[in-house]
């Protein structure tokens, strides 16, 4: 094991002087300070032959004490990996070096104020004047041949190299991308494209794009809307892309003075708009719902002359009424409360239909990449805890054919990541041949490890248990890549 950090690395403090204790600084949730590299890793039970490729999960981790009272959102992104290839594992892990995080790096300590506190004295922001600390740490989605880490408050996507995981800069590709990308933008693998779309707090509110495989940026139009909101997800299908206008929407006034404040209007719909892939926004087609929030999409095909889309809903994104402090306000808003959701909008007619599929409390949905557009059997999601912190006690599979499905609880003390669907290799697409892979923190014993779980049997347990060489702090999104993707990277 080696490591590969320049030099001592400064941590966030647990706690303001002036404030009670932050827990996304504590336990679970404290930062690491060392960036390693670990050859052969320990395996209880025995690592599949036909599982290659490489598990990336981004998540917050301040490098240095943050500025003011801290939200799990401020935190520097830092992206682990374990790779599988025949059987054995190794594990790295780094920060992404946003302009942000150097400027820092080079300061010797933290210039950013976070999402509670007002950025007015902030270096600065992102292209829409909004002056937080774009750092990267939301998603990691695979786009020729690179890592494109995210930010949620749509940000500069970072490339970062799978294996490696240096910092490549940020993606500009090729000069065309002007402006953001939210944190979710969609790849049609069979096209090799990106879609994704840009928003802000003045006009225009919206903007959707397509990048094409060549990696560059084809179309851009902007999306008329009444006000600025927040949107965090998309889909796509073979034809349309869906967006969303939710009623969770930006204080207009806090806006104004550079201030990030969001308030949930229920006198408003949900409004979903679909537009064809390349078309302009003066195409698009709006149909009304029940005020909810989303933040992740499952998935959406076409069926027919509707377009059927799949999300995690919140009815109510909003914090409890007994949360008065900032730090309880925080507390409230990131424990989600979300359930599996349908929606059907019908192009011919107009008419929309929701209806519920599942009533437990499940989130960041993952289908096989290979299938994102196209109609899904399986999904997989992680199961929310009742804790008063978000922490996933589990995993959810979803079969959509036998309307059922499957659940695994890690158990007491024992939390868990983003499960992506990692296809056993040669396996056809949409067949749950294949594995899911997390990172579990087990809270009693302080210690890490990826598990590996049959995604046909899930109930079963994990086949492989990878334990890795430091503590892998609860976070964010991740995703997998395949052998065949990395070997497309090596050519």
């Amino acid at each position: 094991m080696t490591s590969t950090s320049e030099q001592p690395l400064m941590v966030a403090r647990a706690a303001d002087a002036a404030a009670e204790p932050n827990p996304y600084l504590l336990g679970v949730y404290a930062p690491v300070g060392t960036e390693i590299d670990a050859e052969d890793l320990q395996v209880i039970g025995e690592i599949p032959k036909d599982l290659n490729g490489v598990y990336l999960r981004n998540g917050p981790n301040p490098r240095f004490a943050p500025e003011g009272r801290y939200h799990w959102f401020d935190g520097d992104g830092m992206i682990h990996a374990v790779h599988l290839e025949n059987g054995k594992a190794r594990y790295r892990n780094r920060w992404v070096r946003t302009k942000a995080f150097e400027a820092e790096s080079e300061a010797g300590k933290g210039l950013w104020t976070g999402v509670m506190e007002n950025p007015a004295g902030n270096p600065f922001g992102n292209t829409h004047g909004l002056g937080l600390k774009d750092n990267a740490n939301t998603d990691v989605v695979f786009h020729r041949g690179r890592i494109l880490a995210t930010w949620y408050l749509c940000g500069s996507p970072y490339a970062v190299d799978p294996l490696s995981l240096e910092t490549l800069g940020a993606e500009d590709f090729l000069g065309t991308l002007v402006g953001d990308m939210m944190a979710h933008p969609k790849v049609d693998e069979a096209t090799g494209e990106l879609f994704w779309f840009d928003y802000g707090p003045r006009p225009p509110y919206l903007r959707y794009g397509v990048i094409s495989a060549d990696g560059q940026v084809v179309k851009t139009t902007e999306i008329e809307l009444p006000g600025p909101r927040l949107p965090h997800d998309m889909a796509i299908t073979e034809h349309h892309a869906v967006l969303m206008d939710l009623p969770l929407v930006q204080d207009v006034h806090a806006a104004k003075q550079g201030r990030h404040k969001l308030h949930f209007d229920r006198s408003m719909p949900s409004r979903f708009g679909v537009l064809p892939r390349y078309g302009d926004g003066s195409q698009i087609k709006w149909f009304e719902a029940s005020p909810c929030y989303i933040y992740h999409v499952v998935n959406a095909w076409e069926q027919g002359d509707e377009v059927v889309l799949d999300v995690c809903r919140v009815q109510k994104p909003a914090p409890r009424a007994d949360a008065h402090t900032p730090l309880a306000k925080m507390l409230s808003y990131l424990r989600l409360d979300a359930q599996l959701h349908r929606y059907r909008f019908n192009l011919r007619t107009g008419a929309c239909h929701e209806a519920p599929l599942d009533d437990d409390n499940t989130e960041f949905p993952t289908v096989d990449s290979r299938g994102v557009g196209a109609r899904n059997r399986y999904s997989y999601a992680v199961h929310i805890s009742p804790e008063s912190t978000l922490k996933f006690d589990g995993l959810v599979r979803y079969d959509n054919l036998a309307g059922s499905k499957t659940e695994y609880r890690f158990g007491p003390g024992r939390w868990g990541s983003e499960a992506p669907f990692a296809p056993r290799d040669g396996a056809s697409v949409d067949s749950a041949d294949g594995y899911l892979v997390t990172f579990v923190q087990d809270e009693r014993e302080g210690r890490s490890e990826l598990d590996i779980f049959d995604a046909a049997d899930l109930a079963a347990g994990p086949v492989a248990r990878v334990l890795l060489p430091q503590r892998v702090p609860l976070g964010f999104h991740a995703t997998w890549v395949r052998a065949d993707q990395l070997e497309n990277l090596r050519s």
